[in-house]
């Protein structure tokens, strides 16, 4: 990405440009230690302040939970209950279960990292998939004594339908199986089987690997363990350090795809503070640009870019200006927020799409999707619902339901429901066309939401498939 010259009277901080991060999710069955293990790896990268890690300390030693080894492993140190630094809610603490999704931001010397603790149980998978969702990985625990377990099979499929760019296996509490090889690579096995079957790494993006780990004591969690003579890969903080981010790898075979959320129309109404900061007036009374979240690709200056506007045929025009954060830009890639500037002045709202001229299909009102069915609320042939793709919200029917995955053997059953966790395929009629892109090859405008129409509660996530054809007398309206 290339800078020019800054906006008049705006100054911003040049490392902003170049700021990265790497979004990882946890998933699990339910006592797998995933709370532990994140809290491992704040302990271990140093990510806790010290007054956070004397009060967990503090209600480690209430609970009674002690014993030789530490937070840092066994060296004689009291131990206490990594959890809690993830474990936020009364609830998961009195339980000792983690129920809602647990954000935490740390970084090492090498990366910065915002981090998802996802719950285990099986009724809160529905949280798994909003971790799992803007994740560039998910590390996935299995309990060295139980193995590959049914949740284990769901949370894989839910990350191949998803299209994690990476998946790392932790197989924890391998201390409890007295570090055992052939524990572990019996458990690898079975890992990679399920890998095979689900077709992880199939699509050239994905990956799979799995390590050893005890998240209590730490081996192999951010330092390698002379406890696993027989494991000579990294440890799981050398990998989430390495691995590169799902837009690295995806943004060269995308073409620009960006939502508008925003038209930017100051005409002389602009911030006080800017104004005094010396910024021209003048200069912005006929500004016109278009803000909003670049979701794939890249847009240079010239670029030739098509507005896609539900019900109307494509407008094409030219990148005149890209605006962020104060600077002038020749280029923008994802997933970076800019405004861009048109050279033609057309009737862009938000809920437009801005993409590259010639890259995108003709807008459909056929829905064709696999869904991942977060509500107790069945879904129902005929019922009524909202779609939410990018920015925009249209009214849906659900036509039917053509089936739902076995995880048993990963194949689709017949059903004409989905019920809470269900992962099913199904076709919807929207009220007005949008512009689907499947989901396999453009993972952010390929995704949806379907909600409530009554009371605003997302149903499901959503993920758009090929269109299979569609007969003129099977359509109808709303």
């Amino acid at each position: 990405m290339s800078t020019d010259t800054l906006l008049p009277g705006i100054a911003v901080d040049p490392a902003v440009l170049s700021t990265t991060l790497f979004r990882f999710a946890t998933a699990g069955s339910v006592d797998d230690g995933k709370s532990t293990l994140v809290g491992r790896l704040l302990h271990d990268s140093k990510a806790i302040l010290a007054d956070q890690l004397d009060a967990v300390a503090r209600t480690s030693a209430d609970r009674g939970f002690g014993g030789a080894g530490a937070a840092g492993g066994p060296n004689g140190k009291q131990r206490i209950d990594l959890a809690l630094l993830t474990d936020g809610l009364r609830a998961e603490r009195e339980q000792g279960i983690t129920i809602d999704v647990a954000y935490r931001y740390f970084a090492t010397d090498r990366r910065s990292f915002i981090l998802a603790d996802c719950p285990g149980h099986v009724q809160y998978t529905k949280n798994t998939v909003t971790g799992a969702s803007t994740a560039d990985a998910v590390v996935v625990l299995i309990d060295a004594r139980k193995g590959v377990l049914e949740q284990t099979r769901r949370h894989l499929s839910v990350l191949q339908l998803l299209r994690v760019a990476h998946v790392v296996v932790a197989v924890n509490k391998i201390d409890l199986v007295d570090f055992s090889e052939d524990v572990f690579r019996g458990i690898e096995a079975d890992v990679q089987k399920v890998g095979r079957e689900l077709g992880l790494g199939a699509d050239g993006i994905t990956d799979l690997q799995v390590i050893p780990v005890s998240a209590l004591d730490g081996d192999n969690v951010v330092d390698r363990s002379d406890r696993t003579p027989w494991y000579d890969g990294p440890a799981l903080l050398e990998v989430l350090e390495t691995l590169p981010a799902a837009d690295e790898l995806e943004s060269h075979l995308e073409s620009f795809r960006f939502p508008v959320q925003l038209v930017i129309r100051p005409q002389g109404a602009l911030a006080p503070d800017a104004v005094a900061g010396g910024l021209d007036v003048e200069g912005y009374r006929d500004y016109r640009a278009y803000a909003g979240q670049i979701t794939e690709g890249s847009v240079k200056l010239g670029d030739q870019v098509s507005i896609l506007t539900p019900g109307q045929a494509p407008r094409t025009t030219t990148v005149t200006g890209i605006d962020f954060a104060g600077r002038r830009l020749t280029e923008a890639v994802a997933p970076q927020s800019v405004a861009l500037r048109l050279a033609d002045e057309f009737d862009v709202a938000r809920g437009d799409t801005i993409a590259a001229a010639g890259t995108i299909r003709e807008a459909s009102a056929d829905l064709y999707a696999a869904l991942c069915w977060l509500s107790p609320k069945p879904l129902r042939e005929g019922a009524k619902v909202l779609v939410k793709h990018g920015t925009r919200t249209v009214q849906a029917l659900v036509r039917n339901v053509t089936g739902k995955l076995d995880l048993a053997n990963f194949q689709l059953e017949p059903t004409s429901t989905l019920d809470l966790n269900d992962i099913g395929h199904a076709q919807l009629r929207l009220a007005a066309p949008l512009p689907l892109e499947n989901y396999l090859h453009h993972r952010r405008t390929g995704a949806f939401l379907v909600i409530d129409p009554l009371d605003g509660n997302t149903l499901a996530a959503g993920l758009v498939k090929d269109h299979p054809g569609d007969h003129e007398d099977e359509r109808y309206s709303i």
